[in-house]
């Protein structure tokens, strides 16, 4: 049982988020930053205190499309125990499709002026666009793209090693392996995706210029948006029955399996439906950064993600958030305060996580918001677990 609230799966579906506190707390600051900071960006004078500069209106819009990203791992992880090394590729391959779309935007912009080919491909003397890459003209169609092809690879993926009971840390070493392939794969010029330069220069979107402040503030309110609704579809399936059953996965799979339930089958929805989001992620990220390469698939950054959902406590959803903002505005500070020893500070801070935070800052402090709260519910909704209290699996 989880010792953290809408993982009960008790009550009508209909208060599911009304029982999420924290939950609550982060739509709620979502909704307040979605309006806030792009008024004040644009709004007020460059000398207001209360004024928000443009690269910081990207730079936090960056910080919340990876804490979409480390939502979709705790999803998985936390709820149904797969821990996966390698969804920075379901992320980059969001990425890639967007900045598929962006790249045929530019149209005869670009530095050799041909419209028909982007310039990488001019420079390498490519004499026509690969079949891949028909249909990114439409944002229709690169929006779908998005989501479809980290999830059909999620569930190719998943197919084969659910299929074959492939769990535990051997499951985390292949889903390594398929990333770093795939980084190989986009690395090479010949794969039409840039090779290691990438995919940048991008000019605009939907028309709109990616340089105007108005489109960052568009993008960054898309992102609030993005993350508002991928918390609820997360928290409406971890609080649903079906829910309840992937707790029992990630508790006591083989129980579940003598019940006459097909974890297989479970676990292949959800780790397809943390793929799409993962797309949708590296979708809103490249826009607002302006750049994808091949260095998204790095396994280094998939493990990465994993930190940021351990520091701030799985099997919670707001903690994935939380922890992916902390981590990733503590990387932006301690590059600018100590460009010499910032990885030294970090690793510093994620072993003193790791030693006196082990369940992450949301599920070891006592003083964080809601505690109190949630050792309430426990109590109430499991007087038989009270004396023990709820573990995390």
């Amino acid at each position: 049982m989880s010792a953290f609230p809408g993982t009960q799966g008790t009550g009508p579906m209909s208060g599911f988020l009304m029982r999420d506190k924290g939950g609550m707390v982060l739509l709620a600051i979502l909704a307040v930053a979605a309006v806030a900071v792009p008024l004040s960006n644009l709004l007020l004078p460059p000398g207001s205190p209360f004024h928000v500069p443009g690269y910081m209106v990207s730079l936090v819009g960056k910080y919340l499309c990876f804490a979409l990203l480390a939502l979709s791992v705790d999803l998985i992880w936390g709820f149904c125990g797969i821990l996966s090394l390698g969804h920075g590729a379901f992320f980059a391959l969001g990425g890639y499709a967007m900045g598929m779309h962006l790249m045929r935007q530019i149209g005869d912009r670009s530095v050799y002026g041909n419209a028909g080919l982007p310039d990488f491909m001019v420079f390498l003397n490519w004499k026509e666009l690969p079949w891949y890459w028909h249909g990114f003209d439409s944002f229709t169609f690169a929006m779908l793209m998005v989501i479809a092809v980290p999830g059909a690879l999620a569930f190719v993926f998943g197919w084969l090693t659910f299929r074959s009971r492939v769990t535990g840390v051997y499951l985390s070493i292949i889903s390594q392996a398929m990333t770093y392939a795939l980084m190989l794969a986009f690395f090479r010029n010949d794969m039409g995706f840039g090779g290691n330069n990438g995919l940048t220069d991008f000019k605009e979107l939907l028309g709109y210029d990616l340089q105007a402040p108005a489109t960052r503030a568009g993008l960054f309110v898309a992102t609030c948006v993005a993350l508002a609704a991928g918390y609820v579809l997360c928290r409406f399936i971890t609080s649903s029955k079906l829910g309840r059953i992937l707790i029992g996965i990630r508790d006591a799979e083989s129980r579940v399996r003598f019940l006459g339930y097909r974890p297989e089958y479970y676990k292949l929805f959800l780790f397809t439906v943390s793929a799409c989001l993962a797309g949708v992620a590296g979708a809103l990220y490249v826009p607002q950064v302006g750049i994808i390469n091949p260095g998204e698939f790095a396994p280094a950054a998939s493990i990465e993600i994993v930190i940021w959902v351990a520091i701030g406590g799985r099997g919670s959803l707001y903690g994935a958030v939380l922890g992916a903002i902390l981590v990733n505005y503590g990387k932006s500070y301690f590059t600018g305060a100590m460009p010499d020893a910032w990885l030294f500070v970090l690793g510093g801070l994620f072993v003193a996580v790791t030693l006196f935070l082990p369940r992450g800052i949301v599920g070891t402090l006592p003083a964080f918001p809601f505690a109190a709260w949630r050792r309430r519910e426990r109590l109430k909704l499991a007087p038989g677990q009270a004396a023990g209290g709820g573990t995390d699996g």
